[in-house]
């Protein structure tokens, strides 16, 4: 989601202030209308580092989008593309019926996919019911098929931040409100004000359809904002349950760290020591 110019408080990306410090690459690169798919994003991120290695420099990727980072740790099936009355068929499903009834369709043409999503995975569960509608194969059946891309020329060591679930709803509750005060609803307001499909990506980023419903008079701000960190919080459970299924299949190469990562200096510079340890031990 950091990828699109029109989200940068609700996204928590840098501040141009540490932009400025040191060279950061694919933040804000994306207008919202235009769905940043796995494949572009990978493709992005590949010439970023390639650009950064031929510098002398060690290329960083932050997030929590776990099947990005497997982008490349362990690449892409090749799917062919998906023609574009397909995919504003599977949009205008999705807006009219909603991620679960638009999952019941999916089960009966292609149960095996939609075995493997949840139904309220609105933007997989539209990208399974495109490729199924625009190629008459399903997703699963693509990726068995290979025709792989192949992982990226680099070895990957992973940190992964597993700070304690209580703390973590104290952290998104917080940040969510500082969120508010640094104007995520102005940034809601003018996205609304482009008058784009509310199925793009873009406008389900966390916070923007609570914010939304606040603005469009159907809910008061204090219950936008306790349904937007409810819905942050269940993210963040599904996030840990991924990265332990996939980032952890070879512990080896991560790191994880389970403190609440605190702002002071002291704890910094120790932070900085036990990750700089790791990744020299890994190279």
């Amino acid at each position: 989601m950091q990828v699109y110019r029109e989200l940068r408080i609700l996204t928590a990306r840098p501040t141009p202030e540490e932009e400025a410090r040191v060279p950061h690459r694919l933040y804000g690169i994306r207008p919202a209308a235009e769905a940043a798919s796995v494949a572009w994003w990978r493709g992005e991120a590949l010439a970023a580092m390639a650009e950064a290695v031929a510098q002398g420099r060690m290329p960083i990727l932050c997030g929590g989008t776990g099947l990005y980072f497997l982008s490349l740790t362990e690449g892409l099936s090749a799917i062919p593309p998906v023609p574009e009355a397909a995919r504003a068929e599977a949009r205008a499903l999705l807006a009219e019926l909603g991620a679960p009834a638009l999952h019941a369709r999916l089960a009966a043409a292609d149960p095996e996919t939609a075995a493997t999503l949840r139904p309220g995975d609105s933007q997989r569960v539209a990208r399974a019911y495109e490729v199924w509608r625009g190629t008459g194969r399903g997703l699963l059946a693509w990726q068995r098929e290979g025709g792989h891309t192949g992982p990226a020329p680099y070895r990957f060591a992973a940190l992964l931040l597993d700070p304690p679930r209580a703390l973590l709803r104290q952290a998104i509750a917080a940040r969510f409100d500082a969120m508010l005060a640094q104007g995520a609803l102005e940034e809601v307001r003018h996205l609304l004000e482009l008058g784009l499909d509310p199925a793009l990506p873009a406008m389900r980023a966390h916070g923007v359809p609570e914010l939304a419903a606040y603005l469009s008079g159907r809910m008061t701000l204090d219950e936008a904002r306790q349904r937007a960190v409810l819905n942050i919080g269940q993210y963040t459970k599904r996030q840990a349950t991924w990265f332990r299924h996939h980032a952890l299949a070879d512990p080896a190469h991560v790191h994880i760290i389970h403190a609440r990562i605190e702002g002071h200096a002291q704890f910094l510079v120790s932070l900085a020591a036990e990750i700089f340890a790791f990744v020299e031990s890994w190279r």
